[in-house]
This record gives structure tokens, C-alpha cells and sequence, in this order.
């Protein structure tokens, strides 16, 4: 009998030692799901800001879906990089506040670098840009000088406004002999006031004049002398060299394999050109 206790509670005891063993390499794989899970969840998610009415850099297409020329770049990056991407329209003026929130991690959208390097960290300029001024055809307005006494209209916050009139404006004596220069949320609308003669002329991005002389050829003109040149970039939040030097290298690797060239030609009717490229 003594010898059936002792067999019965060394059984016991090799029970519970299983069962210990059982519990520990449940706990040890419910903590590796865990640890799989929080892996997955940080995956890197690129939010692109961008204005919806800029084509064709960012737009919203005849399908009701968001489209342009630098969506499509944003996309490739990011399915290049294993990132996650989230497209984010956004209020133009509320850009800053957005990037420095976190709300959006980069600024992407025909964002022109110049007078704007102490703000943001940027991708190496990839596409040639100038500020441009367009009139009606047929105006009468044929150069600058014709601008005098003129009601001139640009986009606010833009690269435009900042040639004409910002802190370091180089075309300021020229917007002296406006009669007004005003800004207006997107340059859709601007274009209408153009068209409708609310306005006399719009200051705006070589690619904008571009869109909207492919759009309406018979309606509008652009004036032979520009107002700057300059180039478009990525922005990103200050500081963030990681993110701009990765966008850079992929946008670089992009252009060797031939899909930047391939999506100028899908916008081409939209006056984008592949020459104006100039990441290599």
C-alpha cells in the first residue's frame, strides 16, 4: 500500500510538471503572437498631404479617386520601401501645423523648395519648375510690363506669392504696378476668374500654366518672361533626413528603370514632360 502512495504521488507530481510546461510554452507563443503583432503595427505609413485641386500633380480624377502625376510617384516609393500609404487632401494654409503634428509626413505635391529650406528637410529637387504668369488670349497683355494696373491672382501661400510679394520677394517692384494682387484658395478657381474676366492674370506654376493651356488651348496664353525658376521637392518634417534620403533613392531608382518616364508619358496630355526631370 505504502509503495502505491508513493507511485500515485510521483504521478501526480509528473502531472503537474507537464501541465507547468504545457502553461509556460502557452504563455511563450501568446507573447510571441504579441510581439509579431506590435511588429506588424509599426510599420512605416508614408501620409502624403497634397491639394486636391493641383493637377496634375494631385487631383481628383473623372473616377472620383485621387490621382496626379506625384500621387502615383508617393505610391511607388512607398510600395518600394514596404510602407504602408495613406493619401491625406489637406487645407493648403494648415500644411505646417499638419506636418509638424504628425498628421502627414510629408509634404507631396508640385512643393517647391525654394524659400523654403530653413522650414522643411527635402528630397533632392526632382522636376525644374518657374513661376509663370498666364492672361486670356487675345488681352492685349503680351509681357510683364503690359501687368500695370492690372488685377493679378495667385494661389495663397504659394511659390507665386512669395516671388511677388513674400518676405523675400524679387519680383516686388513688379507687383508695384498692379493694380491688386489676390490670392485665392486653389487655382481651379482662379483660372475661372480668368476665363469670365474677373481678373486680368494668374500667377502660378509652370506646370499649372501648363495643365491649364492643354486643358483650354484657345483660351489662354502664357507670357514669355518668367517670373523664377526653381524646383520641385519632397517636404518632410525638419530633421528627418531618414525619411527625404530614402524617397531620394528610390525616386533615383525609379528614373534607372524607367517607370518615372513611363508616368510623365501617362500625364503628358496634361503639358507634363519627362525633360524637366532632373533626379539622376
Amino acid at each position: 500500500m505504502k509503495k502505491l502512495k508513493v507511485m500515485a504521488a510521483a504521478v501526480c507530481a509528473l502531472a503537474l510538471a507537464a501541465c507547468m510546461l504545457a502553461g509556460c510554452s502557452s504563455n511563450n507563443a501568446s507573447n510571441d503572437k504579441k510581439d509579431a503583432a506590435a511588429t506588424s503595427s509599426d510599420k512605416t505609413t508614408l501620409i502624403v498631404g497634397f491639394d486636391q485641386s493641383y493637377p496634375p500633380y494631385g487631383f481628383v480624377g473623372n473616377d472620383g479617386n485621387f490621382t496626379g502625376f506625384d500621387l502615383d510617384l508617393a505610391a511607388e516609393v512607398a510600395s518600394r520601401n514596404g510602407w504602408d500609404i495613406q493619401l491625406e487632401p489637406i487645407d493648403w494654409d494648415a500644411k505646417d501645423t499638419l506636418l509638424n503634428s504628425g498628421a502627414i509626413t510629408c509634404i507631396w505635391n508640385g512643393f517647391t523648395m525654394e524659400g523654403r529650406e530653413n522650414d522643411y528637410t527635402f528630397s533632392d529637387p526632382y522636376m525644374l519648375n518657374a513661376q509663370v504668369i498666364v492672361v486670356k488670349k487675345g488681352s492685349g497683355i503680351e509681357s510683364l510690363a503690359d501687368l500695370a494696373g492690372k488685377n493679378v491672382l495667385t494661389q495663397t501661400d504659394s511659390a507665386a506669392y512669395d516671388v511677388l510679394a513674400g518676405d523675400e520677394a524679387t519680383k516686388a517692384d513688379l507687383k508695384a504696378t498692379f493694380a491688386s494682387l489676390d490670392t485665392i484658395g486653389e487655382y481651379n478657381t482662379a483660372f475661372m476668374q480668368l476665363e469670365s474676366g474677373a481678373v486680368d492674370a494668374v500667377a502660378c506654376d509652370l506646370s499649372i500654366a501648363q495643365y491649364q493651356m492643354s486643358a483650354k488651348p484657345d483660351a489662354y496664353v502664357q507670357l514669355p518672361e518668367d517670373l523664377s525658376d526653381e524646383h520641385y521637392a519632397v517636404g518632410v518634417k525638419k530633421g528627418n533626413t531618414e525619411l527625404a534620403d530614402a524617397i531620394t533613392k528610390t525616386l533615383k531608382e525609379m528614373n534607372e528603370d524607367g517607370t518615372v518616364e513611363k508616368l510623365c508619358e501617362k500625364y503628358a496630355e496634361y503639358g507634363l514632360s519627362y525633360t524637366n526631370w532632373i533626379l539622376k
